[in-house]
């Protein structure tokens, strides 16, 4: 199916797990990934100014610019600028993808992971009309945002900013009707403001494809002789409106089985979906922090931390048992919001708290364990 005037396949390469030899992208492991990926008839690449330092993007031009015809693959990066402090840091960001990428002009072009208080940054730097402008200079040929966010803010934006041509944002079976996550709530407003949306974290930063042992046997016991990755990314991409399913593949035998599944795609039938839900019911029995998002918690919280999303990122180590995707999940909450270190105590959450969650002592359990 083809969007904003692009024959693009269901299957997108992300550019932010790359293979490393050492501290440094490994590049000739990557060229390899990129052949196979492209000689599958795949042609989408996604990355950002911030990844890797700025390597990710220089990646770019070594495996996929300097190497093919520049019409055969289409180039996705992204401006983070809640990370700098002027309009002109932010706006010096596209020149910099430019030289780093050497594309030439940007297919896809992203103001980087909006929501929270990091969407006021592109407000104040006036991004939303620069990359308009670029766009008619022919700089880039898309405009669009990801965000990381709920519902509600993200059909603010989109109703604030209709020039915008598509969204990404994280979506998986897991996260469909997550509290906190609301992917779901996000895949129906990015359809009531017919929006085409790119998938990220389809396989949930790659949780998915290691889940517990009752949600693995599901799976294998429906069909063994494909990746539980397969089903993560199959899942996303058989929804309507989708331009591509981001992966972030790390080695060769992660492309390898990716495009084995994508390459003549086939949306999951109704026994499939049925599959997924019963997966989906086994991952919500495995023993978490009953948290609904419901927000009331975070309005009395006099240390500004977002509760619910603490207690998000230390259920990746409740049900998934990785540390490791905790504790990073965990450092991009609270990079600017308060800690679970910083609880005073004073009840006013548990006071207002509909489950009657022991926040005090899970932050308690979280601070010790994520703060390492």
């Amino acid at each position: 199916m083809s969007y904003l005037g692009e024959n693009i396949p269901k299957l997108g390469f992300g550019f932010m797990r790359l293979p490393m030899n050492g501290e440094k992208i490994d590049i000739e492991q990557t060229k390899e990934m990129v052949d196979l990926f492209m000689s599958k008839g795949f042609s989408y690449f996604d990355s950002s100014w911030a990844y890797n330092g700025g390597k990710s993007e220089e990646a770019m031009k070594a495996a996929i610019v300097d190497r093919y015809p520049r019409e055969s693959f289409q180039i996705a990066t992204k401006c983070p600028v809640w990370i700098v402090k002027t309009k002109e840091e932010a706006e010096n960001m596209i020149w910099t993808s430019l030289k780093r990428t050497g594309a030439g002009y940007i297919d896809f072009y992203l103001l980087h992971n909006l929501g929270d208080s990091r969407t006021q940054s592109f407000d104040d730097f006036e991004m939303w009309d620069f990359v308009h402008k670029l766009k008619e200079k022919g700089l880039v040929r898309h405009i669009g945002f990801s965000i990381h966010d709920n519902a509600d803010a993200l059909d603010k934006i989109l109703t604030e900013h209709p020039e915008m041509e598509f969204v990404q944002f994280q979506l998986n079976y897991d996260d469909w009707e997550s509290p906190t996550i609301q992917a779901r709530k996000c895949y129906e407003v990015a359809l009531k403001h017919h929006k085409p949306i790119i998938v990220m974290e389809p396989v949930k930063g790659g949780l998915l494809a290691n889940p517990a042992t009752s949600v693995r046997k599901i799976f294998e016991e429906a069909n063994p002789s494909v990746s539980l990755a397969s089903w993560a990314i199959r899942y996303a991409a058989s929804l309507d409106n989708i331009i591509t399913v981001l992966s972030g593949m790390s080695t060769i035998d992660q492309v390898r089985d990716n495009v084995s599944f994508m390459e003549q795609f086939k949306p999951l039938d109704q026994d499939e979906l049925a599959v997924i839900e019963k997966a989906r019911k086994a991952i919500s029995e495995i023993p978490s922090i009953p948290c609904t998002a419901c927000q009331y918690c975070v309005k009395g919280c006099p240390q500004g931390i977002l509760i619910p999303n603490v207690f998000a990122t230390y259920n990746r180590k409740l049900v998934y048992n990785d540390l490791a995707s905790a504790k990073s999940r965990y450092g991009l909450e609270t990079r600017f919001n308060g800690k679970a270190s910083d609880c005073v105590a004073c009840g006013n959450c548990e006071r207002v708290c509909p489950q009657h969650i022991g926040i005090i002592e899970n932050l308690r359990t979280i601070a010790e364990e994520l703060e390492k």
